[in-house]
């Protein structure tokens, strides 16, 4: 990450102190998952029966492993979070940046009403040109398109670049700027919206870790294949192609993110078209906000985790835990679980890297098993549970995430799912070193006053 994004995301809390609206992370209790409701789905034609929800349900318990989290889980999900379970999903799992961005720029060059994007970087930079000018020639062919791109996120993006697309008839939200003279929701600087969505013409939907920047272009080496021998590491990420019901919620997100930052009034189209069954996946999106009372992300992963049944593998590209999150994955083990965190041997980020590491030891004592990946710079955010709950998203393990910035994941249920990303997890594991316990306490000393002094700042990390 440019030395200039960490300058604001860092230095400006400690000048002008707490500015988010969340400054805690909720505690689940039991109580929470009570509920003799039963769980209702959402489909293509609104919600559907008791009966229907029920089935849809009963169906995917039958073809997966013997687990609880189709009952607490979504028992906790239904009473907490406010977006619909939604049925006849098809979804699409994309690795890497090549995979991502052509299937992206597919998506727009065939948008027909409207393109609603929303994204943490948007490099000048050749992927950033390349989506530029689709964005460009769709809306000259009379296709509104909307952007939101990050203030921080795009400090180090000329101006000029944004400018060509806004003469061209795109209209474009700045999040929250650095700037407090052109801030027109309040100046609430430390509030970074971290989100990566593209709605095409409230059809199809895109979302995970992938941003639009040239550091995707080379793609994480195929098995087998030598790392580069230059220090370029490739990034290693996941997103998701949606469509289906699930749409209409991204598509609220969206237009909530662009009115709340008092965006221009959006052009009169057709937002919430009519939306068909796809597919057969069973999908939940999830935005949370620094402005709610709690992350609704956050709330549905814990009640996931302590779920499990037989699995809990993560991937993830920045990992700090607070004290639930880390109780949760020491007790899972506790239960039987197999535990299983992927996460970066090199990153972007100095002092999240070894805000992260210093958890290392604890969690390894308790039987986690961690792994580092060394051929690529992991920037994934996805879980995979019991082989039948999965998420991905734009979401890290992390305090900022969790407290300071907007993200969005989508949740989809079932084996079938779930096996593409164990197969993933899988992959990535083949091409990661298991870090020891003994290996571990064997570090030397600058690593534990590295991990000690990235532990003071986790909180704004």
């Amino acid at each position: 990450m440019p030395l200039s994004r960490w300058i604001a995301i860092l230095i400006l809390p400690l000048a002008f102190g707490p500015l988010s609206a969340c400054s805690s992370l909720p505690t689940l209790v039991p109580d929470m998952a009570h509920s003799d409701a039963p769980v209702r789905l959402t489909g293509p034609g609104g919600p559907l029966s008791a009966a229907r929800s029920q089935a849809i349900i009963d169906k995917l318990k039958a073809s997966g492993v013997e687990t609880n989290i189709f009952d607490l889980h979504l028992a906790v999900e239904q009473a907490i979070v406010g977006s619909p379970l939604t049925a006849g999903n098809r979804v699409e799992l994309l690795q890497d940046g090549s995979a991502t961005y052509q299937s992206m720029i597919e998506a727009i060059g065939e948008a027909r009403d409207h393109i609603n994007m929303e994204s943490y970087i948007f490099d000048d930079d050749e992927i950033g040109q390349r989506f530029a000018d689709a964005l460009i020639a769709r809306q000259q062919a009379g296709v509104q398109v909307h952007l939101i791109r990050d203030s921080v996120g795009t400090l180090g993006t000329a101006a000029a670049f944004f400018t060509r697309m806004s003469d061209a008839g795109v209209q474009i939200v700045e999040f929250n700027p650095v700037n407090p003279l052109t801030a027109k929701a309040g100046w609430q600087v430390n509030q970074r919206d971290h989100r990566k969505l593209l709605v095409i013409d409230g059809r199809i939907a895109f979302l995970g870790g992938v941003n639009i920047s040239s550091v995707y272009s080379g793609s994480s080496p195929h098995l087998g294949e030598q790392p580069p021998i230059s220090g370029d590491l490739p990034w290693r990420d996941t997103h998701l192609r949606l469509e289906g019901p699930v749409v209409a919620e991204l598509q609220k997100l969206f237009i909530g993110t662009w009115t709340g930052q008092k965006g221009p009034k959006l052009s009169t189209r057709h937002y919430f078209p009519p939306l068909e069954q796809r597919g057969n996946a069973v999908v939940r999106a999830i935005g949370s906000s620094p402005e709610e009372p709690y992350s609704l992300i956050y709330v549905t992963l814990i009640s996931a985790l302590r779920s499990a049944q037989s699995e809990i593998w993560l991937t993830n590209a920045y990992f700090v835990p607070d004290p639930q999150l880390l109780t949760t994955l020491k007790e899972a083990v506790g239960h039987g679980v197999d535990v299983r965190l992927i996460l970066p041997s090199r990153t972007d980020s100095w002092l999240v890297f070894h805000a992260g590491r210093a958890y290392y030891e604890e969690l390894l004592e308790a039987g986690v098993r961690l792994y580092e990946r060394d051929d690529a710079l992991l920037h994934v955010k996805t879980a995979v549970i019991d082989g039948v709950w999965s998420t991905v998203g734009s979401t890290n393990l992390d305090w900022r995430s969790f407290l300071h910035n907007q993200e969005v994941n989508a949740v989809v249920l079932g084996p079938e799912f779930g096996e593409q990303m164990r197969e993933v997890f899988q992959a990535d594991l083949d091409k990661s070193r298991e870090i020891s316990l003994q290996a571990w306490q064997d570090r030397g000393l600058q690593v534990r006053v590295k991990e000690w002094l990235a532990r003071v700042w986790e909180y704004w990390l």
